[in-house]
């Protein structure tokens, strides 16, 4: 493949199973393809610097910062929302688990909290609470909810299968 760029260039994406092409700078975070090109909202831009993981997506099932991924890099790969897990009006468990457990406040951290908490269950990484917060530490609540969100954790844990 030749040199693409400066100018915008098109991009195929899989979001959310689902084929998109789009016209982007190469150097355009998936953050920004997501929200300003895709429509996708649930992904909350916090820092923009990487600290604060309201921006977590997955990329091929792993856990990603979208505000530090750019997009063209996505490429051929599987790019999963909060928008993405939900099957239809039947919310994931976990999504369901948030709100039974009032682990939100403001909520603008939720995406990116929910995205690591189902990520986390299938990393196998929430045996305890320290355990939790340990693979949830790149999530930061400026509400404080930590407590709830580890007990909406464990609930979805503690469900056969965790899913």
């Amino acid at each position: 493949m030749g040199t693409r760029g400066p100018d915008a260039v098109r991009v195929n994406l899989s979001v959310n199973g689902k084929r998109r092409v789009v016209a982007l700078e190469p150097r355009v975070s998936l953050l920004d393809a997501l929200r300003e090109h895709l429509d996708l909202t649930g992904s909350k831009k916090g820092c923009d610097q990487g600290t604060c993981g309201a921006c977590t997506v997955w990329v091929d099932g792993r856990r990603v910062l979208a505000c530090l991924t750019l997009a063209i890099t996505c490429e051929g790969r599987e790019v999963t929302t909060i928008e993405g897990l939900a099957d239809g009006d039947e919310l994931h468990p976990m999504q369901r688990a948030f709100c039974e457990h009032d682990a939100f406040q403001c909520g603008y951290c939720t995406p990116g909290q929910i995205m690591s908490a189902v990520a986390l269950l299938k990393e196998g990484h929430a045996e305890s609470d320290a355990e939790i917060a340990e693979w949830m530490s790149g999530n930061l609540c400026r509400c404080a909810a930590y407590p709830n969100i580890r007990a909406a954790i464990r609930d979805v844990r503690d469900q056969a299968g965790g899913e």
